[in-house]
Parts: C-alpha cells; sequence; structure tokens
C-alpha cells in the first residue's frame, strides 16, 4: 500500500502541479509540441496527399511513404536529428523530438488523405461534373466533403501516436510529461516512473476523445467516421 499512497501523495502534492517542473507546465509543453507537430505534419503532408488521390496518381509515392513511416522507429528519428541540433547550436532544446514527432505524423496523414480522396465514388465525381462543375469544385465541394471521415480519423490517430511519442523527448534534454518517466528510472523512484505513464496515458485518452467529440462540428452534416468503411491506417513501429 505504501506504493499507491506515495503516488496519492504526489498528485495530491501542491508542489507536484506548481512551478517550472509542476505538473501544469510539464503538461503545457507537452500538448503545445504535440499540437504544433501534427498541425506541421498536416500541413506537409495533406495538401499533396489530396490532390495526388484528385489526380488518382501517386500510388507508389504513397505506398513508399507508409512503408518509410512503418520501418523507422521514432526514437531512431529522435536521434539522428539530436546531434544535428547540437550541431546547429539548438542545444538540448525539444527541436529533435519535434522533427521526430512530425517525421511520425505525416505517413498516416498523407496515406489515409491519398487514400480516402481517391477512393470517391466514381459516380459522385460524375455527377458533379455532369452538374458543371470545374476540376477545383469537384475536389474541394464533392471528393473532400466524401473523404473527411477518414482523413480526421488519420489526423486522431496521427495525434494520439504524437502524444504518446512525446515522451521520448525527455531522452535528448526536452521536458515535457516525459520527464517524470525518465527521472524516475534515473533516480529508481517507481513513483515517479509511474506518475509519468499515469499522465501519459491520460493525455493520450484525453486526446482521442477530444478528436471524438470535435468530429461532429468539423464532418460535413450526415457523414460520420463510423458509418465509412475504415482505411487501413498508417501503423508506425
Amino acid at each position: 500500500m505504501s506504493f499507491f499512497n506515495d503516488v496519492v501523495a504526489f498528485f495530491t502534492s501542491a508542489e507536484s502541479w506548481n512551478g517550472a517542473d509542476g505538473i501544469l507546465i510539464r503538461t503545457f509543453d507537452h500538448v503545445r509540441i504535440s499540437v504544433f507537430a501534427v498541425a506541421v505534419a498536416v500541413l506537409l503532408g495533406l495538401p499533396i496527399a489530396v490532390w495526388l488521390g484528385h489526380q488518382r496518381r501517386g500510388a507508389f509515392l504513397a505506398i513508399s511513404i507508409a512503408n518509410i513511416g512503418r520501418a523507422i522507429p521514432s526514437f531512431g528519428i529522435v536521434a539522428l536529428a539530436f546531434p544535428i541540433a547540437l550541431r546547429l547550436g539548438l542545444g538540448f532544446s525539444s527541436w529533435p523530438t519535434f522533427v521526430a514527432l512530425v517525421a511520425l505524423a505525416i505517413p498516416p496523414i498523407f496515406t489515409n488523405g491519398y487514400t480516402a480522396v481517391r477512393e470517391v465514388s466514381p459516380a459522385a465525381v460524375e455527377a458533379s461534373v455532369g452538374m458543371g462543375m470545374t476540376n477545383l469544385e469537384v475536389l474541394t465541394h464533392t471528393e473532400i466533403p466524401l473523404a473527411m471521415p477518414v482523413i480526421w480519423t488519420a489526423i486522431r490517430v496521427s495525434a494520439v501516436q504524437v502524444v504518446a511519442t512525446a515522451t521520448l523527448g525527455a531522452v535528448v534534454g526536452w521536458g515535457g510529461l516525459g520527464r517524470y518517466v525518465i527521472d524516475g528510472f534515473a533516480q529508481g523512484n517507481e513513483v515517479l516512473v509511474f506518475v509519468g505513464a499515469i499522465l501519459v496515458a491520460t493525455m493520450s485518452v484525453v486526446t482521442d476523445q477530444a478528436f471524438a467529440v470535435a468530429e461532429r462540428w468539423v464532418l460535413p452534416q450526415g457523414i460520420s467516421a463510423k458509418d465509412l468503411t475504415q482505411v487501413e491506417l498508417g501503423a508506425h513501429g
């Protein structure tokens, strides 16, 4: 019982929540880098994927990106980015973690964005063309709305992966919630490791549920991700 009493004591202590090393600041840092990384991944990967899907081209590129995303572990990207950040004078900053998180988030967003638009029913596209829509209008008024459930699900999966993986940033000197886990291992403090794991797991669940709630406002009316056949989501090792 002593272990769980120590965990409860940690969470109920005001010192654990306040200050530069407190839960609030570390949670804010964790959320900030995760949101920024997913936003950049969407900006870099989604427009190209949607356009290639619209053109029904680039299948080889989409598959290659998905395979690369599966093959390279996130920690490997952090390890590669870390010496580069040091060489650029960025020191023990968040940049190696940020680069790894963006690289982690792009493959599922790109692959599923491409597939979602490409798999839109040809009949719906032909009907839009028959109504006199231009090429761009077919994309923005027909294909993207119909593809949005799969695209949104891909962004949701990427965001959860990014939140969980941001924990690795503590290995290269960054903060975030992973700091509790790394410091706990370094100090032989099982309570600190457990607290860090609980906080990261909670953050991942909250992220997933936030996307589920936002779905009703983001997706076109009458379309739900649950109503459509799931397209295989890019996984990452």
